[in-house]
């Protein structure tokens, strides 16, 4: 059977496809040549190259022309990137795993937080330092888009959910020193990281299953557009965990400022304890017995007060520390994850669910400062845990033998140096 256009029918085409939603036309009224008893006129020609065009650009990105120097540059900033992340990530999972100090179970989640770090530097970076150096060309395939979506959303997930966590853990041991600790063992903390990563997969799931969709075009391979699906995943891989941090991280904060008012006449007592001791001395016989037996209650009780003073200032170090500690992982946490998520929440809104038309220079950049959280971490629980940073120096500098037996004598030495301060001043 043969089909025929006439004029009037391709015009009406022409003019109907600029109305609708979609950029492309349908391709179903514009007849194949083949089918054609007479060769396609001028402006069927120009229709047909204008569809070709459409389909073939239509969910392309764009394509960024590095040239040498800069392939070079990026590639080498990226691998640095990459090798450190997965050389101080990995030096935390063996420290926790030879060290029996580090073997608690609150350290779990700082191993789980290594681990989902670790996995994103060997099995996600690698794939994105070469997709930027072609320009943002997909080059894995459909099928291994999809695989290697699942494991970027998971282990980024599971990265975010474990920082939240640990905020969470160490907002309950600063503010329930005697009952949270207890509760802290191997089990629960081993739910508690299961239920990080089943989370994380919760996310990760659901493109594959049938109900969003990945973009995976010829050379794409974007996470899916859908509306409802976008708003799910943002929220629940970094907003919500984003606010929970914030609020522990507040509460912390305040615990802090009103243990450091407590501890203000700190100072105060050990003079007028010092000055008590003499003055005890040198006046007490020529007073009457009753006088000097009030007196000597007095100095008892000024020694106790004191020195139960003494007790809490471990209390009162532990919860600046922790706010401190806390408030750089929230700051870089928020640093490097946030402006991503606002794009990511903000494109299919703006581009539709079709594709992206962000910048693609901009869309790198931000995923690259996300991934940079991953190298983060580990920085920074080096740098505020003193047996942390002892293991990780001791094994970059291959020492491996002795270093139970090395950090508790460091342990040791730092409790007696305490003992003989707190014994000086009392």
């Amino acid at each position: 059977m043969l089909i025929q256009v006439q004029p009037t029918q391709l015009s009406s085409v022409h003019h109907s496809s600029h109305s609708v939603e979609s950029p492309c036309p349908p391709q179903h009224l514009l007849p194949p040549a083949f089918m054609t008893d007479r060769p396609l006129s001028s402006t069927e020609q120009d229709l047909v190259t204008l569809t070709n065009h459409t389909n073939a650009t239509n969910c392309g990105e764009e394509i960024l022309p590095y040239g040498d120097i800069e392939k070079i540059v990026i590639g080498v900033v990226l691998s640095i990137i990459t090798v450190f992340t997965i050389a101080g990530n990995g030096l935390v999972i063996i420290s926790v795993c030879i060290v029996k100090k580090l073997r608690q179970p609150s350290n779990y989640l700082v191993v789980s937080l290594a681990a989902a770090d670790l996995s994103v530097a060997i099995a996600v970076m690698p794939f994105v330092i070469i997709t930027d150096l072609v320009g943002g060309k997909w080059l894995f395939g459909k099928v291994f888009c999809n695989v290697f979506i699942a494991m970027d959303v998971m282990c980024c997930t599971a990265s975010i959910m474990t920082l939240c966590v640990i905020s969470v853990d160490r907002y309950l041991g600063i503010t329930r020193p005697l009952t949270y600790p207890a509760r802290q063992n191997g089990k629960l903390m081993a739910k508690m990281v299961f239920i990080v990563w089943l989370l994380s997969a919760s996310i990760t799931l659901p493109p594959l299953f049938g109900w969003a969709q990945n973009v995976t075009v010829e050379r794409m391979c974007l996470i899916s557009q859908d509306f409802g699906y976008t708003v799910y995943s943002t929220a629940v891989a970094f907003y919500i965990p984003m606010t929970v941090m914030l609020i522990m991280y507040q509460r912390i904060f305040i615990a802090a400022k009103i243990s450091a008012e407590k501890h203000k006449f700190v100072n105060i007592p050990r003079l007028m304890e010092q000055e008590g001791i003499y003055t005890l001395e040198e006046k007490m016989a020529p007073k009457k017995n009753s006088k000097k037996k009030k007196a000597v209650e007095e100095f008892a009780t000024l020694s106790k007060l004191i020195r139960q003073d003494r007790k809490n200032i471990s209390i009162f170090k532990r919860e600046q520390k922790a706010a401190r500690t806390l408030g750089i992982i929230v700051g870089a946490f928020t640093l490097c994850w946030l402006p991503f998520f606002l794009l990511s929440t903000a494109r299919p809104f703006i581009c539709g669910i079709s594709c992206s038309c962000m910048p693609l220079r901009l869309e790198r950049t931000l995923l690259w400062l996300g991934y940079t959280n991953s190298l983060i971490n580990p920085l920074i629980y080096a740098f505020f845990n003193r047996d942390l940073r002892t293991t990780f120096w001791n094994l970059l500098r291959c020492k491996y033998t002795n270093i139970n037996r090395r950090l508790s004598a460091a342990s040791m030495h730092e409790a007696l140096k305490v003992t003989e301060r707190h014994e000086g001043i009392l």
